[in-house]
């Protein structure tokens, strides 16, 4: 029996004329499949019960039974499926979501390759860069990439929180620590516990919660607000934020000790403008994610459009890509982004003086431009060695150079 639009459903009998009802259980677990089965006997008995069960039956029915039961059996059996396809759908979206888009510039492939050697130990990171430019994505990766990522992933954003509330989200409170604090409350590190907490904003903490987040990051321990029994934790802090803490720290609005205690592996994330080259695939990526969910059939970005992008300087980062390609998928007809889905500011925005910089081959070779002189800087000068960084062949690097008139 099978619910046509939903999940498989097979009924069972244990007595079965060519085979035991079991073994076919057991040979389709054997097989990995994940149909769901419900098993049915004349002859029940408890230690048959438990085999079945143990085997991964989702129920065990005796005769003589009611089509009733049986009815509301096999409901609660696709229901189950159902909800359980609904959280593997929203584990799949929301893992989409979150999916780190490296691309092919410099300093992204050295801030994820620094990121992935950073996931392996249990250091404290630091993610440094504008707003937009994907510090919870790096985070998120970075947990991913770790021995914790089956344990819990806690964000907690440090802005717009008074001193009281935010140091009762991070260590909780005791029943009667304050007024409307009515029962306990576990705290963000508490139920982290093997996991990682991500501190979005840490530079916006106040002075006072400084000295309380110093000492959890020296001993990993800490207190519930009103409480005095010191409680221990197995955490990796992952911190980002958008300020320059080194300005802070000489006006006095950051201590030093904690600015070195979260600084141990620093990950300067650049802004996109920065990384021209990622444009395009970070637009493609966005187009196909916000494509499924309006449900509308874009398939690409016309030239026009994508110079457009590639031109404009990106103050909002990655987030402001992603809210444009969103905001075209929802107003546009489809099947293309055209230069009429973009908001006016982009759609007129102007890279250089001349009208022929607007153009998308001027606008693609002016990328192109920027990540061969980065990579040959970065190599300080060595051809051979920007070709491999580049994942280029030494003789098309060359060729390259010559028709982008790179000395």
């Amino acid at each position: 029996m099978a619910d046509k639009e939903g999940p498989e459903l097979v009924l069972l009998d244990i007595e079965m004329p060519d085979k035991n009802g079991l073994e076919v259980l057991k040979e389709i677990r054997h097989r990995g499949s994940d149909v769901t089965v419900i098993m049915i006997t004349a002859y029940g008995t408890i230690e048959r019960a438990v085999q079945a069960m143990r085997e991964g039956a989702f129920d065990f029915i005796t005769k003589p039974f009611e089509f009733d039961h049986i009815a509301v059996v096999v409901e609660k059996a696709l229901e189950r499926e159902r909800l359980k396809r609904g959280f593997e759908i929203f584990a799949e979206e929301a893992g989409e979501r979150y999916r780190l888009i490296g691309g092919k510039s410099p300093k992204m492939s050295q801030a994820i390759e620094t990121a992935k050697k950073a996931a392996v130990s249990k250091s404290t990171v630091l993610l440094l860069g504008e707003s937009g430019t994907g510090k919870e994505v790096f985070a998120r990766a970075i947990h991913k990439w770790s021995e914790r990522k089956d344990e819990p992933f806690i964000a907690i954003n440090c802005v717009g929180l008074s001193k009281d509330l935010l140091e009762s989200e991070l260590f909780g409170h005791e029943k009667g620590a304050f007024t409307g604090a009515h029962q306990l409350k576990k705290g963000k590190m508490e139920l982290a516990h093997g996991g990682t907490v991500f501190l979005d904003e840490v530079g916006d903490i106040s002075a006072e919660l400084q000295t309380k987040l110093l000492r959890f990051l020296q001993e990993r321990e800490f207190e519930r607000v009103g409480g005095n029994q010191p409680i221990r934790v197995d955490v990796r802090v992952i911190a980002a934020t958008s300020r320059d803490l080194s300005s802070a720290i000489k006006e006095g609005r950051f201590r030093e000790d904690l600015y070195y205690r979260l600084n141990v592996v620093p990950i300067p994330l650049p802004p996109l403008r920065e990384r021209r080259e990622d444009i395009s695939v970070l637009a493609q990526f966005f187009l196909r994610r916000f494509a499924l969910e309006t449900k509308k059939n874009f398939t690409g970005i016309t030239e026009e459009a994508e110079a457009k992008l590639v031109t404009y300087d990106w103050p909002g980062n990655v987030r402001e890509l992603a809210n444009v390609i969103e905001r075209a998928a929802v107003l546009g007809q489809g099947p293309n982004v055209t230069l009429h889905d973009l908001p006016p500011g982009i759609a007129c925005a102007e890279g250089e003086s001349t009208s022929d910089s607007l153009s998308y081959r001027h606008a693609l070779d002016a990328a192109r431009r920027e990540v061969i002189t980065r990579a040959l800087a970065y190599t300080q000068g060595n051809r051979a060695a920007a070709a491999r960084m580049l994942g280029l062949h030494k003789t098309h690097l060359h060729s390259l150079m010559k028709s982008l008139r790179i000395e």
